[in-house]
């Protein structure tokens, strides 16, 4: 039997939550923002309850009790399935073993540069490593606050060393090609010098 792969990424996060422990979709929603996981996937209230019920009606999650603190509405507890658990292994092998064709804004933008001219390029660019440094530092904050505060396991948060490497190998870059721009030697098309 075929199963059916989540269409919505977050599925992911959720699932990988669901491997930890047993959780309400309030409690995940909770975690993805501590673990500031929702800097890497799309989280709205309508999201995770539509990927949750998917998750459930697909069987890759039950649910298995509620929870009810004071005159709260009572919460639905969800956890993986053995199909659910086995699944998700095998989706993470194929998302970790094979490159995906990804289509990034910021990589499709960088092809038409030279219409902004080279001093707006240039500021273009140091205010997009401004931004990625204040990422860089907020991720930097989560990540030793859910190792140190909290005890998480290296290997529940090495997507936050992942995602600091990339976004310091970013800013590396574009700060680079600023310097590159500001110096006069990335050649510019002359009909886009005073964009």
């Amino acid at each position: 039997m075929t199963v059916k792969r989540p269409a919505n990424p977050l599925a992911l996060a959720l699932l990988g939550l669901l491997l930890e422990q047993p959780m309400h979709p309030h409690a995940m929603a909770a975690a993805l923002r501590e673990r500031q996981l929702d800097l890497t996937f799309k989280l709205t209230t309508g999201s995770l309850y539509d990927t949750v019920r998917a998750l459930a009606r697909d069987g890759w999650t039950e649910a298995t009790d509620t929870e009810q603190v004071g005159g709260r509405p009572a919460r639905t507890v969800y956890r993986l399935t053995p199909q659910g658990r086995r699944s998700f292994a095998a989706w993470l092998d194929e998302l970790i073993r094979e490159p995906a064709q990804e289509y990034p804004k910021f990589l499709s933008a960088l092809g038409y540069l030279g219409a902004l001219g080279p001093e707006r390029a240039a500021q273009a660019l140091r205010e997009r490593a401004a931004a990625l440094q204040d990422r860089i530092d907020r991720g930097d904050l989560a990540y030793r606050a859910a190792r140190q505060e909290h005890g998480a396991p290296r290997l529940f948060v090495i997507e936050a060393e992942y995602a600091g490497a990339m976004l310091r190998a970013e800013q590396q870059w574009v700060l680079s090609a600023a310097e590159e721009i500001e110096r006069g030697t990335l050649a510019w098309p002359e009909a886009s010098a005073d964009a």
